[in-house]
């Protein structure tokens, strides 16, 4: 897993994007690591994936208490990236495909997206579809999608479904950046209702969705982490092999010449603390306008 904050995330869609590369980003949260035993072709998606992502608050907390560097502001999903997204897809002019979601669904979601950022091309198909790799559904999305030519690629079909489908595909799929984002159009829509950032940040996101849901992701939440028990016992055992269980990772005393330490290429700053920008992002940060619209912190 890659320690990345949202923004950073953001620009590397946007160096990929315009040096035209094929790229996937990945997301690891608790549902993930229950099914990555139990589906083989998982662990060949990850494997091949350029970025993967922590979509779980649960996952930082608990990267910390290894002593792992891990930080608050390294969450990312795409309810925490989406407004800067969509601000810059909407001044690069990206070509956006939206894959999945029920019949209708991502059409209205395509709708209030491009009201709000006329730059952004979107087209959208559904995900119910024979996704079976040799099957004439298949070959006809994938011809969508090569016709289309995106800038993006976001496929919403659901863990392991949108995985699999982006492992089998992805040799016939045009260079794009690959993004497998979930319910993210279904959000859009008000199909399902988004917890609010702050319950996200507070790791409550999950009783937020069984409250709203119970019926479909109770077992998800109530069953599953049962069985990551053994698998997290095994890391703490190491963590304290290792001394540095519980240990507190700070810069505080480290001399001026020992540079700070990275992961994935990335400064992670001091303990607890969000880190500096990079100066090419100081100026490509987004904040909330007088409007719903986002525009840019110089223009504010």
């Amino acid at each position: 897993m890659d320690l990345v904050r949202p923004e950073e995330v953001m620009a590397e869609l946007d160096q990929q994007v315009a040096a035209g590369r094929s790229y996937l980003v990945a997301n690891h949260n608790l549902h993930s690591l229950y099914l990555l035993p139990r589906h083989g072709e998982l662990a060949d998606f990850f494997a091949s994936a350029d970025l993967i992502e922590i979509d779980s608050t649960p996952l930082i907390a608990f990267a910390r208490l290894l002593g792992l560097p891990a930080r608050p502001f390294h969450r990312c999903t795409y309810l925490d990236w989406r407004d800067h997204f969509w601000s810059l897809a909407d001044r690069r002019g990206w070509r956006v495909f939206y894959l999945g979601g029920a019949p209708g669904v991502a059409q209205i979601a395509a709708g209030r997206i491009s009201r709000l950022y006329p730059g952004a091309t979107i087209a959208v198909a559904d995900g119910y579809f024979d996704a079976a790799e040799a099957s004439e559904d298949n070959r006809t999305v994938l011809e969508q999608v090569r016709a289309f030519g995106p800038h993006i690629l976001m496929v919403g079909m659901g863990m392991p479904r949108q995985e699999q489908w982006i492992l089998r595909n992805r040799a016939a799929l045009p260079p794009c950046v690959i993004l497998p984002v979930g319910a993210a159009f279904d959000y859009e829509a008000d199909a399902q209702k988004a917890a609010p950032r702050w319950m996200g940040r507070a790791g409550l996101e999950w009783l937020f969705r069984l409250t709203a849901d119970p019926k479909r992701l109770w077992r998800r939440y109530c069953l599953e982490p049962w069985f990551l028990v053994g698998p997290a016992l095994r890391d703490i055992g190491d963590a304290i092999a290792q001394r540095r269980f519980m240990a507190r990772r700070s810069s505080g005393r480290r001399p001026v010449s020992e540079p700070v330490p990275v992961q994935g290429g990335l400064d992670l700053g001091e303990d607890g603390a969000q880190p500096a920008l990079p100066a090419e992002l100081q100026e490509d940060l987004i904040v909330q306008g007088p409007e719903t619209r986002l525009v840019d912190r110089q223009e504010a």
